[in-house]
């Protein structure tokens, strides 16, 4: 579904940009010393730019934005611009000179996720322009774990296999279609099955299958940097829900999370009771709150 957009929004002046401009190769340092403010908050951003990337993305179309302090000197707060929108180390005052900046130069986002401070800071501002959000899910607590669940782990939780792929494909997509109430086909399938078998590739992606194939629990890890991963796409087969299986699964993805950096993520609906009762019971704490705005 596209945005709506108020009909004078275009013919709008260009405003001062202020203390905002986008971030060039020269940012790089500062951006690396922005994102390690908060290792776990900024791991989406951290695992992008990786061990050797530039604050310029490589990909089409993506800026990202630096908020600088002291005339210009001081990088303060950062926002990634692209397919989605995801704050860095943005404060409320940031976030509505983010949040200007997006309204001015408005192309149609996927999303904004992050802390909930900066990313409904900027939907206030899209707002105001009468650019308006399909739904805004303003508390999504943000967990971690550093140590392994005092759980017992289901020991048939392994890394995902290539000549899954087919059926980890229809699982997350299912899984995907639950959560936020259409296909991910939708914005191209070839995109979609290319990010899986990234996913499968990198042994980021964990699962249990039936003899046949089907999926009983998957699981993955959307963001890997050196300090911090983040759980994504936790799904169990329906015909399984209800018996008790999440916690011993959530344990076996922790530690194999856990292989790979000292720390690992993941955020939740704060009205997914039912979830949020199991990461508990496996041992994850609450560090913050993030909000997603989904166009």
């Amino acid at each position: 579904m596209r945005s709506r957009v108020a009909p004078w929004l275009a013919s709008r002046k260009t405003p001062d940009p202020g203390p905002v401009r986008v971030l060039v190769h020269e940012d790089t340092d500062a951006l690396r010393a922005l994102i390690a403010r908060d290792p776990v908050a900024n791991v989406f951003i951290a695992a992008l730019l990786g061990p050797g990337g530039s604050a310029v993305p490589s990909q089409p179309g993506t800026v990202i934005l630096g908020f600088f302090e002291h005339d210009g000197e001081d990088l303060d707060g950062a926002c990634w611009v692209g397919s989605n929108v995801v704050p860095i180390e943005a404060s409320a005052a940031h976030s509505a000179y983010f949040g200007r900046w997006l309204a001015t130069h408005w192309t149609t986002h996927a999303s904004i996720f992050g802390p909930a401070e900066a990313v409904l800071g900027i939907m206030a501002e899209l707002a105001n322009v009468g650019i308006r959000a399909q739904e805004v899910r303003a508390k999504q607590p943000l967990l971690i774990m550093d140590k392994p669940s005092p759980l017992p782990s289901n020991p048939a939780l392994t890394i995902s296999r290539s000549g899954q792929f087919e059926e980890i494909l229809l699982a997350a997509a299912t899984m995907f279609e639950e959560e936020v109430g259409y296909s991910p086909f939708l914005g191209g399938e070839e995109n979609y099955r290319r990010k899986v078998a990234w996913l499968i590739s990198r042994g980021h992606s964990f699962s249990h299958c039936e003899p046949n194939g089907e999926v009983i629990f998957k699981a993955d890890l959307g963001a890997v940097a050196g300090m911090a991963t983040q759980i994504q796409g936790v799904w169990l087969n329906p015909r399984y829900r209800g018996l008790g299986l999440s916690a011993g699964y959530m344990a076996a993805v922790v530690n194999l999370a856990l292989a790979l950096a000292p720390v690992t993520s993941l955020y939740v609906n704060d009205f997914n009771l039912r979830a949020r009762a199991a990461y508990a019971k496996v041992g994850f704490e609450q560090v913050g709150t993030f909000a997603t705005v989904l166009f």
